[in-house]
C-alpha cells in the first residue's frame, strides 16, 4: 500500500495483524522485498511487520534534491509512518543503510523503540574506530559521491561493475534492472551523497550520542564491505544491553542468504525484550 506523508509518499508492506510491531528498514540498493524471508516468520510468531521502501527506493517517491536524502529525513519519514499507522513502540530492525537510519530514529525517539537490531552496519563511531582495513573496504563510498561519474561507471557495459558490486546478492539481476530505470540509480546513491560526504568520512570526528539499548548486532563472515570490528566495536556506543551474533558463511545480505539463522536470532531477541 502507499502511505502519504508530509514530504513523500512511501510504498509499505504492512502485515500480520495487531501483535507487537516490527519495523524493518532496508538498505542500499534494496527495497522492502529484502525482508521477504523475515516477514512470514515474524507474522507466524504473532508479530505485525511494517516494511517500507525508503524514499528514493522501489515504489516510494524520489525527491529531486540530494539534500532530501539526508538520513535524518528518512528517519523522520519512519516516525511519521508509525504515527499514520497508529503504532507506538516497535522492535526496530535495520540492514546496511537501513541500520544507520534506524539508529538515527532510535536516538531521536528512544521511547518508540522496544529493541534495536543492527544487521551488517554498526554505530558510526565503531566504523571510524575500525581503522584502515574498514576504510579500504569503504573505497566505493568516495566513488559514489561523484554524480554522473558513479552512475556511468556502474551501468557501463551492461552494468558490469554494478553486477560485480552485487556479486553475493541473491537478487542481483532484479536489482540491476530496477537501478537501470531512469533516475533510479541517482536517487539510490543520493543517500551516500547526503549522508556520508567526504568530510564525514575523513574529517575530524564528531561526537555522537550512544544508542539506547537493548541492541543486537549481527555481522556475517562473508561481508566484503564491512569488518567484524566495525560491528563489535558498537558495544562501546550502546547505553544499555548489547548482544553480538556472528553469522558464518553468509555475505553482506545475510537476511537473504541465511534467513533461518537471522529469523531465529530476531525472534529470540524480541522475546527477551518484549
Amino acid at each position: 500500500m502507499r502511505v502519504e506523508l508530509t514530504e513523500v509518499t512511501l510504498e509499505v508492506e504492512d502485515s500480520g495483524g495487531s501483535g507487537p510491531a516490527v519495523l524493518l528498514v532496508h538498505g542500499f540498493p534494496d527495497t522492502h522485498d529484502c525482508w521477504r524471508h523475515q516477514v512470514p516468520a515474524l507474522n507466524a510468531a504473532g508479530y505485525r511487520t511494517i516494511a517500507p521502501d525508503l524514499r528514493g527506493f522501489g515504489g516510494s517517491d524520489r525527491p529531486a534534491e540530494t539534500a532530501a536524502y539526508a538520513p535524518a529525513r528518512s528517519a523522520a519519514d519512519l516516525l511519521e509512518l508509525l504515527d499514520r499507522l497508529g503504532v507506538g513502540r516497535v522492535h526496530l530492525v535495520g540492514h546496511d543503510w537501513g541500520s544507520g537510519i534506524a539508529q538515527g530514529l532510535a536516538m531521536a525517539a528512544p521511547d518508540r523503540v522496544a529493541s534495536l537490531s543492527l544487521l551488517s552496519v554498526g554505530h558510526r563511531g565503531a566504523l571510524a574506530d575500525a581503522g584502515w582495513e574498514q576504510r579500504s573496504r569503504s573505497w566505493y563510498m568516495l566513488l559514489f559521491q561523484h554524480e554522473g561519474v558513479a552512475e556511468e561507471w556502474l551501468l557501463r557495459d551492461g552494468a558490469a561493475h554494478a553486477r560485480e558490486f552485487l556479486t553475493e546478492h541473491p537478487d542481483a539481476d532484479e536489482v540491476v534492472e530496477r537501478l537501470s530505470e531512469p533516475g533510479a540509480l541517482t536517487a539510490a546513491l543520493a543517500v551516500y551523497r547526503a549522508g556520508l560526504p567526504p568530510r564525514a568520512l575523513f574529517g575530524p570526528e564528531v561526537p555522537l550520542p550512544p544508542l539506547p539499548g537493548p541492541v543486537l548486532g549481527m555481522w556475517s563472515t562473508g561481508d566484503r564491505f564491512l569488518t567484524e570490528r566495525a560491528m563489535t566495536g558498537t558495544e562501546k556506543y550502546v547505553a544499555g544491553s548489547w548482544r553480538y551474533e556472528r553469522v558464518e558463511g553468509a555475505g553482506h545480505w545475510l537476511q537473504l542468504e541465511a534467513p533461518e539463522r537471522v529469523n531465529a536470532s530476531l525472534l529470540g531477541f524480541f522475546a527477551d525484550h518484549a
